[in-house]
């Protein structure tokens, strides 16, 4: 399979492109084929060129971290559990993803994610019970990987402190539904960071490697925001 990789040094180094050749099986993942040319004893690319170890993260590669986030054959995803099999053709195209500043190849700053997350002071108050109704999606929200992927293919997320995209508003949801005194500012940061900016294009629901159902969060949300959630028993 041929593999060409967007390659960059570091942060401020011009991007380019390399082009490598390597023996695959359909059942390998795109980390597995990673490691593969990674651990030979020499790099070389395609014209025969000796090339530096391509730089790329990884930390579970299980599908539970996100760290290996980039862009696959142009579709954001997750490089752990994308398969060979599933890619059309013998070619390979890596890029990192192109919302988050490049730290070096194929690995990527994302902690704009948290500094968005402290400024709207994303954080659990007081605690409270909840029916057995909310449980499927919280459980579901809560696998969140805050990978980054469906900031890549969200058409209105560009980084700015404005609007935060959908991991914001899944994290507003799991936050505003189990604290008892923090609601009416949550919601107010839902409002301000998301609600405004979305424009429903859902991208976001196809990319999401968890299956979390933003939409169904974002229903949440705006049945808070309008007061039209029904109380709780214990509430009542």
């Amino acid at each position: 399979m041929r593999i060409t990789v967007k390659r960059q040094r570091d942060t401020s180094a011009t991007p380019y492109w390399q082009s490598f050749e390597c023996d695959s099986s359909p059942e390998m993942t795109v980390s597995a084929l990673l490691d593969r040319l990674n651990y030979t004893d020499d790099l070389y690319d395609v014209d025969g060129n000796a090339a530096p170890r391509i730089r790329w993260d990884c930390s579970c590669l299980q599908k539970m971290c996100g760290a290996c986030a980039m862009i696959i054959n142009g579709v954001p995803g997750l490089a752990c559990a994308t398969f060979l099999r599933d890619i059309k053709g013998d070619r390979l195209t890596l890029e990192p993803l192109s919302k988050f500043p490049v730290v070096a190849d194929l690995i990527v700053d994302r902690s704009v994610i948290e500094r968005g997350l402290l400024q709207a002071e994303a954080y659990l108050g007081r605690y409270r019970g909840l029916p057995e109704k909310d449980f499927p999606q919280l459980y579901s929200v809560a696998k969140c990987l805050k990978c980054g992927l469906c900031l890549e293919i969200c058409p209105n997320y560009t980084g700015g402190d404005n609007f935060f995209g959908a991991l914001f508003a899944n994290e507003m949801y799991l936050l505003a539904l189990q604290s008892a005194d923090r609601r009416k500012e949550l919601k107010k940061e839902y409002s301000s960071h998301f609600a405004s900016g979305c424009s429903r294009a859902l991208s976001c629901v196809n990319v999401c490697p968890a299956g979390i159902d933003t939409l169904a969060s974002m229903a949440e949300m705006s049945r808070l925001k309008t007061g039209r959630r029904p109380a709780d028993p214990a509430e009542q």
